[in-house]
């Protein structure tokens, strides 16, 4: 499972990279593959105030729905419509292409509630273990 060391990450597998009050937010490689191939993505509108680990978009794939949660609370300021047309960008760019949002962040200290790559990894290899 690809892991990107700048970023940080939620137990539900999602991924935020901070650029100042702003971050962009996605799931994870773990995630895109659970899911298998995604098939339909509900976008939150622009504007929408979101709370830290609390639902904001939903997405479909061929195994299942399922909802993806708010990293940091705070307003959305951009979605990545791409996404509506070509859903499959979460799986195979869930890194780059595939971002789903960009949040303005209300409660910076926030922050702390998320995992490090290196937190994720082990976290991963916990999941992986109980799995077994």
């Amino acid at each position: 499972m690809e892991i990107v060391d700048h970023y940080l990450y939620t137990k539900e597998h999602e991924w935020v990279n901070f650029e100042d009050n702003i971050v962009t937010v996605g799931i994870t490689d773990y995630a895109q593959s659970a899911l298998g191939d995604i098939t339909f993505i509900e976008l939150p509108d622009a504007d929408t105030e979101v709370e830290q680990f609390e639902e904001f978009v939903s997405v479909e794939s061929v195994k299942a729905a399922s909802d993806i949660y708010a990293p940091m609370s705070g307003r959305v300021v951009e979605v990545n419509h791409h996404l509506e047309a070509h859903p499959e960008l979460l799986n195979k760019s869930c890194y780059t292409k595939g971002w789903i949002a960009k949040i303005e962040i209300s409660e910076p200290e926030e922050k702390s509630n998320l995992m490090t790559a290196e937190e994720y990894g082990s976290f991963l290899e916990t999941l992986e273990e109980k799995e077994s």
